[in-house]
């Protein structure tokens, strides 16, 4: 999961927000007879207390990981608050899956962090405990098991990036429905990055949303598909180059992935590029959230020290240094939106969610057909 952008221009390492508040993850208390400090976790039921004697001097979880979203001023608060560093676990969220499978008997980590889906799979496969963490009854219910097995702390959404200056060039508008990008000088060199990939997948079942369809009924994105093939529209794996030279003006990806390039990438200049969030021709919601969130281990090292960041994470103190590279907090409704994103009444008008535990269960099937019925070159 680690993101070649690397840390974001705006602020990426300023962690004074984060040490500011005294309402963080884990109120200090009173001294124990053990020696630490002690603080207390968890949500409702959950709530507890936890030593600072037993926390080890590196906690490691999975996907916790500099050069992306922004971790790297996370862990840096969290040492600089709790005295624990994060091990720098670079990976990705499938791997993550493979190493905790393998590792079921003896874990090596505390706690998954990473794509939601995957902590499902994770949780479906007995490697989960439950633990709900402080705030937990801020994160939206479609976002969060009940059984306080997984919960999502950060989501990215489906938006298109373009090319400014090439579509004045043209004498194009900015789009603002999937319907726009059907136009031949739009849909010439257009990109969606491929169906197998979770932002592909989002992709598609965007455009899916747009016209109508489900989980189960793919017809409207595949026509969409067969309208554009024809003008050039394609799959591409990788963006940026194509982007930087004109190869490609429209790419469909997340609006993380939009926001980096916009402001990240030195072979531009940040009005050359723009990132918007699409509605369906009828404002219909055409903008996938895809949710990343965290689960606790079964029977995993350090748990104390884990329910202790996970807690610190969902902090908005925390939650305000996602915004700084550019991804969208869980809690992003209690927090000034940052001016470099799309309007967030943009957001509200486009965005929607799936059922994740429905998608888990389908989402081989959706690849395998977008795969095998798209008409547009790249799908494999």
């Amino acid at each position: 999961m680690s993101d070649a952008n690397g840390p974001a221009r705006r602020s990426i390492l300023q962690t004074g927000v984060a040490m500011s508040s005294l309402a963080m993850a884990g109120c200090l208390s009173s001294l124990g007879n053990s020696g630490g400090e002690q603080y207390t976790v968890g949500y409702g039921e959950y709530e507890t207390t936890v030593d600072s004697a037993a926390f080890p001097g590196e906690l490691q979880l999975y996907c916790v990981q500099t050069g992306w979203s922004n971790w790297d001023a996370v862990m840096e608060a969290f040492e600089e608050e709790y005295g624990v560093s994060l091990y720098d676990a670079q990976g990705s969220s499938g791997e993550a899956l493979d190493d905790m499978r393998a590792n079921a008997q003896n874990p090596t980590h505390s706690a998954y962090n990473g794509g939601y889906s995957f902590g499902l799979e994770a949780m479906n496969d007995d490697l989960t405990t439950d633990y709900r963490p402080a705030n937990w009854d801020q994160v939206p219910d479609d976002l969060k098991t009940d059984n306080g097995h997984v919960t999502a702390t950060r989501q990215m959404t489906t938006a298109v990036t373009y090319r400014t200056d090439v579509y004045e060039e043209r004498g194009l508008e900015p789009p603002e429905t999937w319907e726009d990008l059907k136009h031949p000088d739009i849909a010439k060199d257009l990109a969606f990055t491929p169906p197998h990939t979770a932002n592909g997948q989002a992709s598609a079942l965007s455009v899916n949303s747009a016209y109508g369809g489900d989980l189960d009924d793919l017809d409207p994105v595949i026509e969409y598909h067969e309208a554009i093939a024809d003008h050039g529209a394609d799959f591409r794996r990788n963006v940026e180059g194509p982007m930087t030279s004109g190869e490609i003006s429209t790419v469909v990806e997340y609006d993380y992935t939009g926001l980096n390039l916009k402001y990240n990438n030195d072979e531009f200049d940040e009005d050359q590029l723009d990132v918007a969030i699409l509605t369906g021709p009828d404002g219909e919601p055409g903008a996938m959230n895809v949710p990343y969130g965290y689960a606790l281990l079964r029977n995993a090292p350090n748990p104390a020290a884990a329910k202790l960041f996970m807690d610190y994470v969902l902090t908005l103190d925390c939650q305000e240094l996602f915004f700084d590279a550019y991804v969208r907090p869980i809690r992003a409704a209690e927090l000034d939106q940052p001016d470099e994103f799309p309007p967030q009444s943009a957001y509200e008008a486009a965005q929607f969610t799936v059922d994740q535990e429905e998608l888990v269960s389908k989402q081989d099937a959706i690849q395998s057909e977008l795969v095998d019925r798209t008409p547009l070159q790249g799908a494999q």
